[in-house]
């Protein structure tokens, strides 16, 4: 029985000596009778070395072709077969979709790939860099890890499986909502720096776009700071005390009048360095964080004052030419009793969010009601639009620090067009893609398994997940509490 022969592609064929002796001729620079025989003698030589092999890899054969040349007569034909497997690699190698992805990187001759995220300047070096470690990490992704039927179900259209580039290669995750609350108040440690609780609104938000650009570095989702103005209220507390102290110090008149003033400047002027740092600075991948502000529903005096000084930033506008930020994408939640009606005590700041909306696009409505209808707790969403399910501990509710750990899409009107308007074929290949979305969901939990905490300090060690962990401690178990989605691409296409 044949020896079954492992290509470079994974793909298996039958052993053929006529190969190896085409190959062997084919090096030399002679076509003589003689090199023929020599070729077929080194061709039946490798194939009795491979009679005790049930697989043998491509590589392996050229191995063991080039030691019986090197101990045969002609060596400058062996060295001319080196050479000729040398080049043929070399071609071959041009020739596959990764060189070729690589080429249109550098050639910027890939529109497609250069302008696929409006987030991303993909002419720029940074990025450059990030577009290259995301090209090599798909092709091992659909190469050495997925399964062989999920990267056929992503590539013909059945599934998508999103952020290849990013996720199973590296042990990432999608969105997140980060626990700032519990990182501004046990403090942290940021590469050579501890970091204790901040000791002013302005200091609590240079921290916070620090965390923010480091947790972007560490996912290849959105950021998201749920109900900001509650989290950053006692600074804005602290502030003011900062104020009333030095009033009182110094013996100005109306000291409260005074604190109030000078805290409601500071915090304005925090917000404005806060959005100008956001939409300054890039993370590791090459891009501005894509960072979401939840806030609204701060009922003191402190927590107003931060959703007052976010809207009116962004009403001014970003730079000397006033223009619209891009981030931090803003959104505002409404609640009946709070900012709802005219009656309700933060009525304004709801209407300063709605003049915010009519001249720069955001903030976001939220209607607290639906989404604790909907999803049963009220967050803001991660990223720009999903939304985390109810998760208790202790029988607290708990939302700042979980995650999506990534996004499986099924394809339904592919579905639909291949049942042909029979409803029980519909309903019989809609649980087989289920079922192969589900597979292809399960290996982002692998991909996490065995991964240590050192990995993403940022993360896992230092409070971004809600935990503190060593750095040689697992980080599966607090996957436990996250989400994976599998959203159904065009419901209403489908319908049709």
């Amino acid at each position: 029985m044949k020896s079954i022969v492992i290509k470079r592609d994974g793909s298996r064929a039958p052993f053929s000596r006529d190969r190896i002796q085409a190959a062997v001729e084919a090096a030399s620079d002679k076509t003589d009778k003689e090199i023929a025989i020599y070729a077929l003698n080194v061709a039946l030589a490798v194939e009795l070395k491979l009679e005790d092999y049930d697989e043998v890899h491509i590589s392996e054969i050229q191995t063991m072709v080039e030691n019986e040349l090197m101990q045969g007569p002609y060596k400058s034909l062996a060295r001319a077969y080196i050479e000729y497997r040398h080049d043929r690699d070399i071609a071959r190698e041009k020739q596959s979709a990764l060189t070729r992805e690589i080429e249109g990187l550098i050639e910027e001759s890939n529109v497609d790939l250069i302008n696929e995220n409006a987030n991303k300047d993909g002419k720029v070096i940074p990025t450059q860099r990030d577009l290259l470690a995301g090209i090599v990490a798909k092709h091992y992704a659909k190469t050495h890890i997925l399964p062989r039927d999920i990267v056929h179900a992503h590539e013909c259209g059945d599934i998508h499986y999103h952020d290849l580039d990013y996720a199973p290669f590296f042990p990432m995750f999608n969105c997140m909502l980060i626990d700032l609350k519990g990182m501004l108040t046990h403090g942290f440690k940021m590469g050579n720096a501890e970091i204790d609780t901040p000791k002013s609104i302005s200091t609590a938000t240079a921290v916070t776009a620090q965390i923010i650009a480091q947790v972007a570095s560490h996912i290849y989702g959105g950021t998201t700071i749920n109900r900001i103005d509650e989290v950053l209220e006692p600074y804005v507390m602290a502030s003011y005390e900062k104020h009333l102290s030095l009033a009182k110090e110094w013996d100005i008149h109306s000291p409260e009048a005074f604190a109030i003033s000078r805290t409601e400047k500071e915090c304005y002027d925090a917000f404005q360095s806060l959005e100008y740092e956001v939409n300054t600075l890039h993370t590791a991948n090459g891009q501005t964080p894509f960072v979401t502000f939840g806030f609204g529903l701060g009922e003191s005096w402190g927590s107003k004052l931060i959703q007052q000084s976010i809207l009116k930033n962004r009403i001014a506008g970003l730079g000397k030419n006033r223009k619209t930020a891009v981030f931090p994408k803003l959104v505002f939640a409404i609640k009946d009793g709070l900012n709802h009606q005219p009656q309700d005590p933060n009525y304004d700041i709801k209407q300063l969010a709605l003049e915010c909306a009519s001249k720069r696009m955001y903030p976001d409505i939220l209607n607290y009601g639906k989404v604790v209808e909907v999803t049963g707790s009220f967050k803001t969403p991660m990223g720009c639009r999903s939304f985390l399910n109810t998760y208790e501990e202790n029988g607290e509710l708990i939302h700042d620090g979980r995650n999506n750990l990534g996004v499986v899409s099924l394809n339904l009107p592919r579905i639909a067009i291949n049942a042909k308007q029979d409803m029980a074929k519909f309903y019989e290949l809609l649980d087989e893609k289920l079922k192969l979305a589900r597979r292809a969901l399960e290996t982002r939990i692998s991909r996490l398994e065995n991964v240590k905490a050192r990995v993403a300090p940022i993360l896992y060690m230092e409070g971004a997940c809600g935990v503190r962990l060593k750095a040689d401690d697992s980080i599966a178990d607090i996957f436990k509490n996250g989400v994976l989605l599998c959203p159904l691409v065009t419901l209403v296409s489908t319908k049709r």
